[in-house]
């Protein structure tokens, strides 16, 4: 095989990677719409029966679960703690905004 050959081998086989990449980033960004879309969902559960937005044994318990998924899948648990602390974040900021910000 010439030189060539392998350098043009090895640039579609980039091209391939980052398309592979590009809709693994797609899922992840559907993935967090649909979660989104579900916390709006249970802040409006929350304000019809008069639950109180922050549920810190709730929060626990997610950020638990994800950092048992990186220890079982070789993840770094303190990004995972770290992506988790933006997600929750972010999802508690919608639900404040649809529970019409009665807690702050």
């Amino acid at each position: 095989m010439t030189e060539m050959t392998k350098e043009q081998n090895g640039e579609q086989r980039l091209t391939r990677l980052r398309a592979e990449l590009d809709d693994i980033d797609q899922e992840l960004l559907e993935a967090l719409r649909q979660r989104i879309d579900c916390c709006v969902r249970i802040a409006q559960h929350k304000s019809a029966y008069d639950v109180p937005m922050m549920q810190p044994g709730r929060i626990a318990l997610v950020k638990g679960r994800a950092a048992q998924y990186g220890e079982t899948h070789g993840i770094d648990t303190a990004f995972l703690e770290s992506l988790y602390d933006l997600i929750i974040g972010e999802t508690c900021r919608v639900e404040d905004l649809v529970m019409g910000n009665r807690e702050t």
